[in-house]
Protein backbone atom coordinates (compact mmCIF):
# COMPACT_ATOMS: atom_id res chain seq x y z
CA UNK A 1 0.00 0.00 0.00
CA UNK A 2 2.84 2.38 0.86
CA UNK A 3 4.47 1.69 -2.49
CA UNK A 4 1.20 2.48 -4.27
CA UNK A 5 0.86 5.78 -2.44
CA UNK A 6 4.42 6.70 -3.33
CA UNK A 7 3.75 6.04 -7.00
CA UNK A 8 0.56 8.08 -6.90
CA UNK A 9 2.46 10.89 -5.22
CA UNK A 10 5.10 10.75 -7.93
CA UNK A 11 2.42 11.11 -10.60
CA UNK A 12 0.77 13.98 -8.78
CA UNK A 13 4.04 15.69 -7.81
CA UNK A 14 3.72 18.51 -10.37
CA UNK A 15 0.54 19.60 -8.59
CA UNK A 16 2.61 20.62 -5.59
CA UNK A 17 4.37 23.26 -7.67
CA UNK A 18 1.23 25.36 -7.35
CA UNK A 19 2.06 25.99 -3.71
CA UNK A 20 5.09 28.15 -4.46
CA UNK A 21 4.40 31.25 -2.38
CA UNK A 22 6.62 33.48 -4.50
CA UNK A 23 4.17 33.48 -7.39
CA UNK A 24 0.91 34.52 -5.65
CA UNK A 25 -1.97 34.49 -8.14
CA UNK A 26 -0.40 36.71 -10.76
CA UNK A 27 3.30 36.63 -11.53
CA UNK A 28 3.27 40.32 -12.44
CA UNK A 29 1.65 41.36 -9.17
CA UNK A 30 -1.73 41.99 -10.77
CA UNK A 31 -0.67 44.22 -13.67
CA UNK A 32 -0.66 43.38 -17.36
CA UNK A 33 2.77 42.39 -18.76
CA UNK A 34 4.23 45.25 -20.76
CA UNK A 35 7.52 43.84 -22.07
CA UNK A 36 8.62 40.70 -23.87
CA UNK A 37 10.31 39.32 -20.75
CA UNK A 38 7.31 40.04 -18.52
CA UNK A 39 5.04 38.35 -21.05
CA UNK A 40 7.32 35.32 -21.23
CA UNK A 41 7.59 34.96 -17.45
CA UNK A 42 3.84 35.37 -17.06
CA UNK A 43 3.20 32.72 -19.70
CA UNK A 44 5.63 30.30 -18.07
CA UNK A 45 4.13 30.83 -14.62
CA UNK A 46 0.38 30.89 -15.15
CA UNK A 47 -0.26 27.21 -15.91
CA UNK A 48 1.78 26.38 -12.81
CA UNK A 49 0.25 28.83 -10.34
CA UNK A 50 -3.28 28.00 -11.48
CA UNK A 51 -3.95 24.67 -9.74
CA UNK A 52 -6.89 23.78 -12.00
CA UNK A 53 -4.82 24.34 -15.15
CA UNK A 54 -1.91 22.41 -13.69
CA UNK A 55 -4.16 19.51 -12.68
CA UNK A 56 -5.47 19.18 -16.23
CA UNK A 57 -1.95 19.22 -17.66
CA UNK A 58 -0.94 16.47 -15.24
CA UNK A 59 -4.03 14.49 -16.30
CA UNK A 60 -3.04 14.83 -19.97
CA UNK A 61 0.44 13.55 -19.21
CA UNK A 62 -0.79 10.57 -17.21
CA UNK A 63 -3.33 9.63 -19.90
CA UNK A 64 -0.71 9.80 -22.64
CA UNK A 65 1.69 7.80 -20.50
CA UNK A 66 -0.54 4.95 -19.34
CA UNK A 67 -2.42 4.61 -22.65
CA UNK A 68 0.74 4.56 -24.73
CA UNK A 69 -0.48 7.47 -26.84
CA UNK A 70 1.71 9.65 -29.05
CA UNK A 71 3.70 12.32 -27.23
CA UNK A 72 2.37 14.72 -29.85
CA UNK A 73 -1.18 14.32 -28.54
CA UNK A 74 -0.86 17.21 -26.02
CA UNK A 75 -0.60 19.48 -29.06
CA UNK A 76 -4.38 19.19 -29.40
CA UNK A 77 -4.69 20.96 -26.05
CA UNK A 78 -1.85 23.41 -26.61
CA UNK A 79 -2.98 24.60 -30.05
CA UNK A 80 -6.59 25.00 -28.88
CA UNK A 81 -5.33 26.79 -25.78
CA UNK A 82 -3.51 29.34 -27.95
CA UNK A 83 -6.71 29.97 -29.91
CA UNK A 84 -8.56 30.47 -26.64
CA UNK A 85 -6.07 33.12 -25.52
CA UNK A 86 -6.40 34.92 -28.85
CA UNK A 87 -10.19 34.81 -28.61
CA UNK A 88 -10.05 36.46 -25.20
CA UNK A 89 -7.67 39.24 -26.16
CA UNK A 90 -9.83 40.02 -29.19
CA UNK A 91 -12.88 40.49 -26.99
CA UNK A 92 -14.82 37.31 -27.83
CA UNK A 93 -17.19 36.62 -24.93
CA UNK A 94 -17.30 33.09 -23.52
CA UNK A 95 -19.56 33.12 -20.44
CA UNK A 96 -18.75 30.70 -17.65
CA UNK A 97 -15.34 29.75 -19.02
CA UNK A 98 -13.84 29.29 -15.55
CA UNK A 99 -16.54 26.82 -14.61
CA UNK A 100 -16.04 24.86 -17.81
CA UNK A 101 -12.33 24.74 -16.96
CA UNK A 102 -13.13 23.35 -13.51
CA UNK A 103 -15.59 20.85 -15.01
CA UNK A 104 -12.95 19.67 -17.49
CA UNK A 105 -10.59 18.98 -14.59
CA UNK A 106 -13.26 16.97 -12.79
CA UNK A 107 -14.03 14.99 -15.96
CA UNK A 108 -10.35 14.26 -16.64
CA UNK A 109 -9.90 13.09 -13.05
CA UNK A 110 -12.94 10.82 -13.24
CA UNK A 111 -11.74 9.26 -16.49
CA UNK A 112 -8.37 8.59 -14.87
CA UNK A 113 -9.82 7.28 -11.62
CA UNK A 114 -12.09 4.87 -13.49
CA UNK A 115 -9.37 3.99 -16.01
CA UNK A 116 -11.76 4.74 -18.88
CA UNK A 117 -10.24 3.82 -22.23
CA UNK A 118 -11.25 6.29 -24.92
CA UNK A 119 -10.20 5.97 -28.56
CA UNK A 120 -7.40 8.34 -29.52
CA UNK A 121 -9.84 10.63 -31.32
CA UNK A 122 -11.88 10.87 -28.11
CA UNK A 123 -8.87 12.10 -26.16
CA UNK A 124 -7.98 14.55 -28.93
CA UNK A 125 -11.51 15.97 -28.87
CA UNK A 126 -11.50 16.28 -25.06
CA UNK A 127 -8.08 17.92 -25.00
CA UNK A 128 -8.99 20.35 -27.79
CA UNK A 129 -12.31 21.46 -26.28
CA UNK A 130 -10.78 21.82 -22.83
CA UNK A 131 -7.78 23.64 -24.28
CA UNK A 132 -10.00 26.28 -25.83
CA UNK A 133 -11.62 27.12 -22.48
CA UNK A 134 -8.38 26.88 -20.52
CA UNK A 135 -6.77 29.26 -23.02
CA UNK A 136 -9.68 31.67 -22.78
CA UNK A 137 -9.31 31.75 -19.00
CA UNK A 138 -5.55 32.24 -19.27
CA UNK A 139 -6.11 35.10 -21.72
CA UNK A 140 -7.45 37.29 -18.92
CA UNK A 141 -3.89 37.89 -17.68
CA UNK A 142 -2.68 39.30 -21.01
CA UNK A 143 -5.79 41.25 -22.05
CA UNK A 144 -4.83 44.73 -23.18
CA UNK A 145 -1.12 43.97 -23.65
CA UNK A 146 0.76 44.89 -26.83
CA UNK A 147 1.65 42.31 -29.47
CA UNK A 148 5.20 41.78 -28.21
CA UNK A 149 4.10 40.89 -24.69
CA UNK A 150 1.21 38.81 -26.05
CA UNK A 151 3.51 36.82 -28.33
CA UNK A 152 5.92 36.20 -25.46
CA UNK A 153 3.05 35.15 -23.20
CA UNK A 154 1.85 32.62 -25.77
CA UNK A 155 5.40 31.33 -26.20
CA UNK A 156 5.72 30.83 -22.45
CA UNK A 157 2.38 29.02 -22.28
CA UNK A 158 3.27 26.70 -25.15
CA UNK A 159 6.71 25.88 -23.75
CA UNK A 160 5.69 25.19 -20.14
CA UNK A 161 2.59 23.20 -21.07
CA UNK A 162 4.51 21.14 -23.60
CA UNK A 163 7.26 20.41 -21.08
CA UNK A 164 4.82 19.52 -18.30
CA UNK A 165 2.58 17.21 -20.33
CA UNK A 166 5.39 15.38 -22.08
CA UNK A 167 7.44 15.22 -18.87
CA UNK A 168 4.56 13.69 -16.89
CA UNK A 169 3.87 11.25 -19.76
CA UNK A 170 7.50 10.07 -19.77
CA UNK A 171 7.54 9.78 -15.97
CA UNK A 172 4.33 7.75 -16.08
CA UNK A 173 5.78 5.38 -18.66
CA UNK A 174 8.91 4.94 -16.60
CA UNK A 175 6.90 4.15 -13.47
CA UNK A 176 4.68 1.80 -15.46
CA UNK A 177 7.72 -0.04 -16.78
CA UNK A 178 8.94 -0.35 -13.19
CA UNK A 179 5.73 -2.12 -12.18
CA UNK A 180 3.34 0.71 -11.31
CA UNK A 181 -0.01 -0.74 -10.26
CA UNK A 182 -3.35 0.38 -11.66
CA UNK A 183 -4.09 2.07 -8.33
CA UNK A 184 -1.51 4.82 -8.81
CA UNK A 185 -3.23 6.53 -11.78
CA UNK A 186 -6.58 6.04 -10.05
CA UNK A 187 -5.35 7.78 -6.90
CA UNK A 188 -3.90 10.58 -9.01
CA UNK A 189 -7.28 10.84 -10.75
CA UNK A 190 -9.05 11.19 -7.41
CA UNK A 191 -6.68 14.01 -6.45
CA UNK A 192 -7.38 15.74 -9.76
CA UNK A 193 -11.15 15.40 -9.24
CA UNK A 194 -10.68 17.08 -5.86
CA UNK A 195 -8.82 19.98 -7.46
CA UNK A 196 -11.59 20.42 -10.03
CA UNK A 197 -14.34 20.34 -7.42
CA UNK A 198 -12.50 22.89 -5.29
CA UNK A 199 -12.04 25.16 -8.32
CA UNK A 200 -15.73 24.83 -9.12
CA UNK A 201 -16.77 25.57 -5.55
CA UNK A 202 -14.61 28.69 -5.26
CA UNK A 203 -15.26 30.00 -8.75
CA UNK A 204 -11.81 28.80 -10.02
Amino acid sequence: MIARLRRAAALALPLSLAAFPAFAHHVMGGRTPSTFMEGLLSGLAHPVIGLDHLAFLVAIGIVVGIAGLSLLLPLAFIVAMAFGVVMHVHGVAVPGAEYVVAASVVLAGILLALRVKLPEFGWIALFAVAGLFHGYALGESIYGADRGALGAYLLGLVVIQGVLTVGVALLTRRLDAAGMTAQAPRLAGILIVGVGLAAMAFGS
